[in-house]
C-alpha cells in the first residue's frame, strides 16, 4: 500500500477556516437577533404614566361659632359637653386693643367681650340649635352683665363669621324674642366676627380642671 502523507499545517489551516467562517456567521445572525444597546432602551417596558387627577377639597361638616355670654368659664363649660360640639377655646375679640390679655380686658375699657370660640359638627348640631342653646344658658337681656359680673367685658353678643350665619343669628334671635321666653327685650348684640384672641392657660377648661368652681350658667328650662 502506498503511505499516504498528510500535511497536519493544511489540515490546521482549514479546521481554523471552518471554525473562523462558522463564528462570523454567528456573530452576523447574532446581530440581527439581539437588539442592540439603543434597541434595548427603546424595547423596555414602557413607563407608567400616572395622571395626576385633581382631586375636590373634602367637604367637612365642622364649622366654628364665636360668641360672648358672660364670663367664659361657664359658658364654655356648658357648650363643652353639648353633643356635636367638637372643641372649645376661650378668648377675647370685639374689642380694639391687639393682643389683650385678661389684666386687660377685665378693666372693662378694651372693648373685648370675654368669648368662647366652638368648633362643632353641623352634621349632628346645627348652628341654629347651637345658638338656641346658648340663648337657654346665659341672661340676654341683661346689658353687660351677666350675674354678679358687670362690664362691657361681659356683654351678650353673637359674632358671625358669615351671611349665612349673620342671617341664622338674626332668625333665631328674632325667635327668642317672639317666644315671650324671656320677659324683657334682647340686647344680644349681632356683629361681624374681627380678630380671636386665645386666653390664657388657666382659663381654657377652667371648670374641667378647678370643678365647683365659680360660674353663673346654667341651663334654663325654657323653649323657643
Amino acid at each position: 500500500m502506498k503511505r499516504v502523507s498528510i500535511n497536519f499545517d493544511y489540515v490546521n489551516y482549514y479546521f481554523l477556516s471552518l471554525f473562523i467562517l462558522f463564528f462570523t456567521s454567528f456573530q452576523v445572525t447574532a446581530r440581527n437577533v439581539l437588539p442592540s444597546s439603543e434597541k434595548l432602551d427603546t424595547m423596555k417596558a414602557p413607563k407608567k404614566i400616572h395622571e395626576v387627577k385633581k382631586m375636590n377639597k373634602p367637604t367637612t361638616s365642622i364649622q366654628t361659632a364665636i360668641l360672648a355670654g358672660g364670663c367664659f368659664w361657664g359658658v364654655e363649660e356648658l357648650f363643652r359637653n353639648l353633643p356635636g360640639v367638637v372643641s372649645t377655646e376661650v378668648g377675647y375679640t370685639g374689642g380694639i386693643v391687639p393682643n389683650p390679655t385678661y389684666e386687660i380686658v377685665k378693666q372693662g375699657t378694651s372693648g373685648h367681650a370675654e368669648s368662647i370660640k366652638i368648633e362643632f359638627d353641623s352634621s349632628k348640631l346645627s348652628y341654629e340649635d347651637l345658638l338656641k342653646f346658648f340663648f337657654k344658658i346665659h341672661d340676654p337681656t341683661t346689658k353687660n352683665q351677666q350675674g354678679n359680673d358687670i362690664g362691657s367685658q361681659y356683654r351678650s353678643a353673637i359674632f358671625f363669621e358669615s351671611e349665612e350665619q349673620h342671617k341664622s343669628a338674626q332668625k333665631i334671635k328674632e325667635l327668642v324674642e317672639a317666644s315671650g321666653a324671656w320677659k324683657k327685650p334682647l340686647v344680644t348684640e349681632i356683629v361681624k366676627a374681627s380678630t380671636f384672641y386665645s386666653a390664657e392657660n388657666f382659663h381654657q377648661d377652667y371648670l374641667k380642671k378647678n370643678p365647683g368652681g365659680y360660674t353663673c350658667h346654667y341651663i334654663r328650662d325654657v323653649k323657643f
